[in-house]
């Protein structure tokens, strides 16, 4: 392998992965070279980055492509006026978009009883919500697939915290569905119950994310061709107890 081209190690390279392409390094000299060629990372990051940057609030420029794609996906940038957050991940190179609290569909939401709206020191956009105190709760958030990666499972992840002294979030319902294909009373059917807490041998708790914030998965998907509509992510829990401490940073869509 070590006779061809460097220009030919790196087309071969640009057909695998980020990781494989990043572990190739340690192969021998020109693998390292082709490693780190414009033409090999041109083909990780989204075939629409300049557009996504150029509508951020960062100024990012770096002298090379593997160093934009490990930015992206270190660094999440913002979009739609700081409502939306575009990362990629590492290892697949998979767009990651979460929807901002504000952008989500939050029942109750604008009324100051029930909901806070306030900045929070370690999330990424400049507001969060807080649930002060209510009993419905019904939070969803909506994204079109044509801004996801094609032929890629997603997962749903509602990004959270919780004050202390939270109570009455112990288990709710969620589900994921396409929008366009398929009803509220249809998808209501086949929600299933996740836990913000432990509960039993069988329950799968929440995640604790490497940016400190908690993750509660609400199912999954498969975007194909990103010619589906809109898929969304909904988490309810309708009974009669109150809820009070819980914090929403916004719902993530990311490759599973």
């Amino acid at each position: 392998m070590d006779h061809l081209p460097e220009g030919c190690i790196s087309k071969i390279l640009s057909l695998t992965s980020p990781k494989d392409a990043a572990r190739s390094s340690a192969v021998s000299h020109i693998f390292m070279s082709a490693a780190e060629s414009d033409n090999v990372w041109e083909t990780f990051v989204p075939s629409d980055y300049q557009q996504a940057i150029s509508g951020s609030r960062s100024l990012m420029v770096f002298p090379s492509k593997k160093q934009l794609y490990f930015s992206l996906c270190d660094s999440p940038i913002l979009l739609d006026g700081g409502k939306l957050s575009l990362s990629l991940d590492k290892e697949t190179g998979g767009k990651c978009l979460m929807v901002a609290a504000r952008n989500l569909g939050i029942m109750w939401g604008g009324t100051p009883a029930y909901w806070e709206w306030l900045s929070h020191s370690d999330a990424r956009f400049s507001e969060v919500a807080k649930l002060k105190r209510i009993s419905w709760l019904d939070i969803r958030g909506k994204i079109g697939t044509r801004m996801l990666s094609k032929r890629t499972s997603y997962c749903a992840y509602l990004v959270f915290k919780l004050e202390d002294g939270f109570y009455g979030l112990i288990n709710v319902k969620a589900v994921v569905r396409f929008a366009d294909t398929e009803s509220d009373h249809e998808v209501k059917k086949r929600a299933k119950v996740v836990h913000f807490s432990e509960q039993g041998s069988r329950a799968r708790p929440p995640l604790i994310r490497s940016d400190g914030w908690m993750e509660l998965k609400m199912g999954n998907f498969f975007n194909d061709t990103g010619e589906d509509g809109d898929v969304e992510a909904r988490l309810m829990q309708i009974r009669q107890n109150w809820k009070h401490g819980l914090i929403v940073q916004g719902i993530e869509f990311r490759p599973e």
